[in-house]
């Protein structure tokens, strides 16, 4: 009987691998490396056909060199910024990503966060923790609160995960609209919903503002403390994406003004912060107002049970359609 092909899942996934036995169940034998850095990977792939990567650990073309019969190399998550996609092109691998897992659970977290804010749920929820808070106990120390239908819901990328936010949105009766100037004419006639030909439109038109796009040069601290300053005054951000896109330093002076009433936060560019980050000092503050007004998550939006079994899952069957020849999906490098 001869020897079944070895798959190597890289890093962060140290379990028994049974979504990714199931998958490769008869194809190929599935280890856990465990790895924190390429050169600890490195004695453990040398014969492995296929490799599933998280994010602990660099790909390159030292990796790439010890695999003589990798067939494939499939990233579980989305963003590939960890893998050599031009040395795995010269050598003939396909890189593969997964791109769809956990997207309506990124946008139930963003309607969440949406509505514990603009709602004042976790306002209140804040101020009246303390034993000593000295408030009257009545919902007027939140107020004004605006109705959220009718509302001006501005989403930045128009993406998979933007479009179920807009539905979601548009559910509870908010106006949506997006600005993204890489989807399709007509992307708004289909979804019922309106388009912003600028960043500005959308920042000065929004009562809610949430960021659903990629992280690129073009949109590395698109929200900074001047694209702040367009939106309304009084106004909520919110950010799912990716933590480099929003300049979070410009929000404790937006909160501490009024021009924000509220943010929150999933993503950060250094995760965990540092200590002396600008945000994390001014959320731990109780004299600050960003204390209660802002909702800080450890880049949580994507988490549920069921988005990570389908992370699991469809990576691995990557790995699967490439041992036993079938077309791949999602290839990110233009091979195969």
């Amino acid at each position: 009987m001869s020897k079944l092909p070895r798959v190597v899942v890289t890093d962060y996934i140290n379990d028994d691998l049974a979504p990714e036995r199931d998958v490769l169940d008869g194809v190929a034998e599935v280890v856990a490396a465990d790895a924190r850095t390429e050169e600890a990977l490195l004695p453990m792939i040398q014969d492995a056909s296929g490799l599933i990567v998280y994010h602990f650990v660099n790909i390159t073309a030292a990796s790439m060199d010890l695999m003589t019969d990798c067939k494939v190399i499939s990233r579980a998550g989305v963003a590939i910024i960890n893998i050599d996609l031009d040395a795995a092109c010269e050598r003939g691998i396909p890189v593969t990503n997964v791109p769809d897992y956990g997207s309506e659970d990124v946008a139930d977290s963003a309607v969440g966060m949406m509505l514990a804010l603009t709602r004042g749920i976790h306002v209140l929820n804040s101020h009246y923790r303390p034993a000593d808070h000295g408030l009257d106990w009545t919902y007027r120390s939140v107020a004004p609160l605006q109705r959220l239908r009718g509302r001006v819901l501005g989403i930045i990328g128009m993406g998979r995960i933007g479009t179920a936010v807009a539905l979601r949105a548009k559910a509870i009766g908010m106006d949506v609209l997006f600005y993204d100037p890489y989807v399709a004419s007509g992307t708004e006639k289909a979804l019922g919903v309106r388009r912003a030909a600028t960043l500005d439109q959308l920042l000065g038109e929004a009562f809610v503002v949430s960021v659903h796009s990629l992280l690129t040069d073009e949109t590395k601290n698109m929200i900074d403390a001047a694209a702040i300053a367009k939106m309304q005054k009084g106004s909520y951000l919110i950010n799912n994406a990716r933590g480099a896109i929003v300049d979070t330093s410009a929000i404790p002076d937006a909160l501490a003004s009024g021009q924000l009433a509220g943010a929150a936060i999933d993503v950060l560019s250094v995760e965990p912060p540092p200590e002396d980050d600008p945000l994390m000092r001014a959320w731990r503050d109780p004299d600050h107002p960003a204390h209660h007004n802002l909702i800080v998550n450890p880049h949580a939006a994507f988490y549920c049970e069921g988005s990570v079994l389908e992370l699991r899952t469809k990576s691995a069957e990557s790995v699967r359609k490439a041992l036993v020849g079938e077309a791949l999906e999602n290839v990110m490098n233009g091979v195969g």
